[in-house]
C-alpha cells in the first residue's frame, strides 16, 4: 500500500491443464512475474487453479494431491524473489479429510490456508462428493508444501498495512457470505477464488453480486474464476475477473478469451477506511468475535507512474449519455417534489424568482415550472423578475425575457440602477469605487426586491444559488445567498449545465430550446461590473475563482471521499491530464481550501433546500463545520 492509501491488486486467469499440476504452477508463476512488473502487491488465481476445477473423482487420488502439494512448494519457492502475495486455489488434505482451499503465499512462506465454507451440491455442482466444509474450523494447523500453516475460515491477512480476507466461489452466493464477517473483523479487501461455469444471464447477476457485496462491506472485492483449459465435458468456463470497490466495478476481464488474462487495479484503502468511519451502521455491526490476523511485510515492488484505475474528472456527472439522462430526470423530480411540499405547506400558489439569463436561475425556473405543473397550478403564478443592473448585457437580458415568455410565466422587469445609485449616495460610496460594496449592494438590492414582491403577492422566493457557489462562498451574504427555499442548493455547477441541456433536449418549443442552448453557451458571470466597450460580459466567474470543473472535482473528493489535499492533487493531475498542468491545479486547489474554510459562515445560515445527491453542504444535513475553523493543516498538506 503506497503513501496515498492505494493497494495494487490483480486477478489472474492462467491457462489450465486439468490434472497437470506442474504445468499449472508454471503458468501461475509466469503470470505473477508479469504482475510484479506492473507493481501488483496481491494477486489471486482461480479456485483449484493448481489442479484444475474439473478433475472430478481424480480429487480422491493421492497422486493428484501429492502433485498439488509439490506444485505449491514450487510456487512458494518462486515467491521468494517476487515482491507480492499469491492467493492460489488447491485441494488440501487435513487429517483424513479433503478441503477446497485458498493458499496464501509470500516470500517463500505459506502464510495461511482458508478452506471453502459452503460446498455446493445441487444442479451441476457435486463438490460434496470430494470436499468437506471448512465451517467452524479455527486455530488449527495444516501441513502444506513442507510447511506448517494456520488453517481456518476466520483468518485475515495483513500485508504491508493492508488487511484482506478470502472466500471461495459459493461463499459469495449465500445469504450471509463469510466476507461480511471478514469485513466486520477488519478486512478491507476480499479475494474470491472461483470456478463458476457459464450460463445465459449468469454473468450480469454475478457482476451485480460482486459490486453489491463490495458496497455492503465498504470493501474492495477481487473476483477471479476459471477460464480456458478447464474440461468442457458438461460445462464451459469463460474466465471472469472483476475488481470492485465500494459498489463500483473498477476493472473486468474480457470474457471467453482463449488467452491468459491479468486484470489489475489500484484499490483505495484510505477511501474504504473513510467510508467505514463515516457509516455509523457499519461501526455498529463491527464484529466482536475473535479472528486471527496473520501479518507479513513484503518488499516494495515497482510503482507505476499512473494509477491503475480511472479517475473521473466529472464525479457529479454520469459519463454514459443514457445514465446521464436518467439522472437529470430524477434530479428534476427531487427538486420539484421538494418545492411542491414547501408550497403546499405554506399554502402558496405563487413563486418569485430572479431571472438573470444565466444557468442557475434558468434551472430554478425550470424546476418551478415543473412543480406548478405537478400541482396543477397556473404557470402565471410563477413571477419571474429580471433586474438589469450596471453589468447586465443585452445577451443575458434578452435570454431572460425569451425564457420567461417561452415558459408562459408572469414577466416583470425592475431595473436596479437608480436604486443602487441612491443607495451609494446614502452610504457615501463613490460609484467609481468598484469594490465589494459596489457589487454586493446590487445583489442585496435584487434580493430585497424579490422578498418584497413575494410579500406583496403572498408568494415564496425560490433561490437560485448552486452547490459549487456555496462551497466557494461565491454569493453575497444576505443577498443572493438568501431565499425562502433553495432548489439548487445541492446541485453542483457542472451538473447544472447538463440539467439545462437535458431540459433543452426535451423541450418541444423550438424557440425556448434555442434560448436554453444559448444560455448554456453564455459565460458564467454575476454581471455586477459594467460590460466592456463592445457590450460583452466583463466579469467572468471562472477567471476569478477558477474553473468550476476543477472546483467540483475538489469538492467531491474532499467532502464525499474524505481525501487530503495532496491526494486530491494527485488524482486531479491524472483526471485532467492534457487540460491543466500541476501548477494550475495546485493554484486553484489552494483557492478552493482557502475559500471553503473562510466562507463557512454563509453555509451556516443557508436556507432550506432539497438534497439531490451524495454531497450536500446544509448545516442541518450532511456537513457540520464551525465557521471559524482553520485551514492551516490542509494548506500545509498541499505544500508538502
Amino acid at each position: 500500500m503506497d503513501s496515498y492509501g492505494f493497494l495494487k491488486v490483480a486477478a489472474a486467469i492462467p491457462h489450465v491443464q486439468v490434472g497437470d499440476c506442474t504445468t499449472n504452477a508454471e503458468h501461475i508463476v509466469a503470470l505473477a512475474e508479469q504482475a510484479a512488473q506492473r507493481g501488483v502487491e496481491i494477486i489471486v488465481f482461480p479456485e483449484l487453479a493448481v489442479t484444475g476445477y474439473t478433475c472430478g473423482d481424480l480429487f480422491l487420488q493421492p497422486t493428484l494431491l501429492d502433485a498439488a502439494d509439490d506444485a505449491l512448494a514450487e510456487i512458494a519457492k518462486a515467491s521468494r524473489k517476487l515482491p507480492l502475495t499469491f492467493i492460489v486455489g488447491a485441494p488440501l488434505r487435513h487429517g483424513s479429510t479433503l478441503y477446497n482451499c485458498a493458499t496464501i503465499i509470500a516470500q517463500g512462506r505459506i502464510l495461511g490456508v482458508v478452506p471453502k465454507t459452503y460446498i455446493p451440491n445441487y444442479a451441476e455442482f457435486y463438490e460434496a462428493r470430494w470436499f468437506a466444509s471448512g465451517a467452524g474450523i479455527a486455530d488449527e494447523t495444516v501441513r502444506v508444501a513442507g510447511q506448517a500453516a494456520d488453517f481456518g475460515t476466520g483468518l485475515t491477512f495483513e500485508v504491508n498495512g493492508a488487511e484482506f480476507g478470502v472466500e471461495i466461489c459459493e461463499d459469495l452466493w449465500v445469504a450471509v457470505p463469510p466476507s461480511s464477517h471478514l469485513a466486520q473483523n477488519g478486512a478491507k479487501v476480499i479475494f474470491n477464488l472461483s470456478a463458476s461455469p457459464e450460463g445465459v444471464g449468469k454473468y450480469a447477476y454475478l457482476r451485480q453480486l460482486v459490486a453489491q457485496q463490495s458496497a455492503r462491506t465498504h470493501a474492495a472485492y477481487v473476483y477471479c474464476s476459471a477460464g480456458f483449459g478447464e474440461s468442457s465435458t458438461d460445462l464451459v468456463f469463460a474466465g471472469n475477473a472483476l475488481i470492485a470497490e465500494n459498489g463500483i466495478v473498477l476493472r473486468e476481464a474480457e470474457r471467453f478469451s482463449l488467452d491468459e488474462r491479468l486484470v489489475v487495479a489500484d484499490v483505495d484503502i484510505e477511501r474504504l477506511e473513510f467510508e467505514r468511519r463515516r457509516d455509523t451502521s457499519f461501526r455498529l455491526n463491527e464484529s466482536t468475535t475473535d479472528n486471527t490476523v496473520i501479518e507479513m511485510e513484503v518488499p516494495e515492488g515497482l510503482r507505476a507512474a499512473a494509477l491503475d484505475r480511472e479517475i473521473d474528472p466529472l464525479p457529479f456527472v454520469p459519463q454514459d449519455a443514457e445514465h446521464r439522462a436518467e439522472r437529470c430526470e430524477e434530479l428534476f423530480h427531487i427538486q420539484a417534489h421538494g418545492l411542491a411540499r414547501r408550497l403546499t405547506h405554506t399554502h402558496c400558489t405563487k413563486a418569485v424568482i430572479g431571472i438573470s439569463g444565466g444557468l442557475d436561475s434558468t434551472l430554478a425556473l425550470l424546476v418551478a415550472v415543473r412543480t406548478f405543473d405537478l400541482l396543477q397550478l397556473d404557470r402565471k403564478g410563477i413571477i419571474g423578475i429580471t433586474m438589469p443592473g450596471f453589468g447586465t448585457t443585452g445577451r443575458t437580458h434578452d435570454n431572460a425575457l425569451k425564457l420567461m415568455r417561452g415558459l408562459d410565466v408572469t414577466m416583470r422587469e425592475i431595473p436596479i440602477g437608480k436604486a443602487c445609485e441612491q443607495h451609494f449616495a446614502d452610504i457615501g460610496l463613490d460609484p467609481s469605487d468598484r469594490s465589494a460594496a459596489y457589487e454586493n449592494a446590487q445583489a442585496r438590492e435584487r434580493t430585497q426586491i424579490l422578498m418584497d414582491v413575494a410579500n406583496m403577492e403572498g408568494g415564496l422566493v425560490v433561490g437560485t444559488g448552486d452547490l459549487s457557489e456555496l462551497a466557494l462562498g461565491w454569493a453575497t451574504y444576505n443577498g443572493d445567498q438568501m431565499s425562502m427555499y433553495g432548489v439548487n442548493a445541492s446541485v453542483p455547477k457542472t451538473l447544472v449545465r447538463h440539467l439545462v441541456r437535458w431540459a433543452a433536449d426535451t423541450e418541444p418549443d423550438a424557440d425556448t430550446r434555442a434560448t436554453l442552448l444559448d444560455i448554456i453557451d453564455t459565460p458564467v458571470s454575476p454581471e455586477l461590473l459594467p460590460a466592456d466597450a463592445e457590450g460583452r460580459i466583463a466579469q467572468k466567474t471562472e477567471d476569478l475563482v477558477g474553473p468550476y470543473e476543477l472546483h467540483d472535482f475538489f469538492l467531491y473528493n474532499f467532502v464525499r471521499a474524505g481525501y487530503r489535499p495532496a491526494k486530491i492533487l494527485l488524482l486531479a493531475e491524472q483526471a485532467f491530464r492534457g487540460s491543466y498542468d500541476r501548477s494550475t491545479i495546485r493554484k486553484w486547489l489552494t483557492v478552493f481550501f482557502r475559500r471553503f474554510f473562510a466562507q463557512q459562515f454563509k453555509r451556516s445560515a443557508m436556507p432550506d433546500g432539497p438534497k439531490v445527491g451524495s454531497v450536500a453542504l446544509s448545516p442541518r444535513g450532511d456537513w457540520r463545520m464551525p465557521s471559524d475553523a482553520s485551514a492551516v493543516a490542509w494548506l500545509e498538506d498541499l505544500e508538502e
